[in-house]
């Protein structure tokens, strides 16, 4: 079962969702949250991923502003989501993703899940931590393409996603042609089984994906 945790960061105190697996951790993993908080969907992510033997912490990335921030799937929680990421800011996020790292240095090896605004993290974190890391449908990728990787990164989006158009997808293709780039026929969060653009077979396929990949890196 999963419970709360507390996380210190190089910005402060903040909470986070922990949960171990079944019997001894394969790896651990941090799952990144998308701009509605560490909310029940997050939380199942990272219940998920221990169902399949990994050690994993969920951070409340948000708690530096506001705590205990879960929103809503509509206008509103997109509009405040969206406030909290510009206030937040990537690069204190990845220190954020780096403490919750540290926390499960027991674990052995340690990788990185994101969705949405964490897929963006996920990918810093492969940049600039070293951290092999999944990014589904990271919008704000493009200005990081450059960057020379540290470690491997998996990248999963919609084709029907309207954020991230085919042109922005192709782009990952020419920058990181030694990165494994995923489309499929899907919208934008097509993972998150309470939204709107939630599709099954998609959400599946990828997360076979993302298993194998971290099978075969944080062996």
């Amino acid at each position: 079962m999963g419970h709360w945790i507390s996380l210190d960061t190089p910005r402060g105190r903040i909470s986070a969702w922990k949960v171990e697996p079944p019997g001894p951790p394969r790896a651990g993993l941090v799952v990144i949250q998308e701009i509605f908080g560490v909310n029940a969907h997050i939380r199942s992510v990272a219940d998920d991923f221990a169902a399949e033997g990994y050690s994993v912490v969920a951070p409340a990335y948000f708690d530096l502003i506001e705590s205990g921030v879960e929103l809503d799937y509509d206008d509103a929680g997109v509009a405040k989501g969206r406030e909290l990421i510009t206030q937040l800011g990537l690069e204190t996020a990845v220190e954020i993703t780096a403490a919750a790292a540290d926390a499960l240095k027991d674990a052995g090896k340690i990788g990185t899940v994101g969705y949405c605004w964490g897929g963006t993290v996920a990918l810093l974190a492969a940049l600039r931590l070293g951290l092999p890391s999944v990014s589904y449908y990271g919008a704000r990728n493009g200005p990081f393409l450059a960057e020379k990787p540290k470690a491997p990164v998996m990248f999963h989006f919609g084709e029907r996603d309207a954020s991230i158009p085919p042109e922005r997808v192709q782009q990952h293709r020419d920058m990181m042609p030694q990165m494994e780039t995923f489309t499929y026929p899907a919208g934008h969060g097509f993972n998150c089984d309470v939204r709107a653009d939630y599709d099954a077979a998609s959400a599946k396929l990828a997360r076979e994906r993302t298993l194998r990949f971290f099978g075969e890196q944080l062996a």
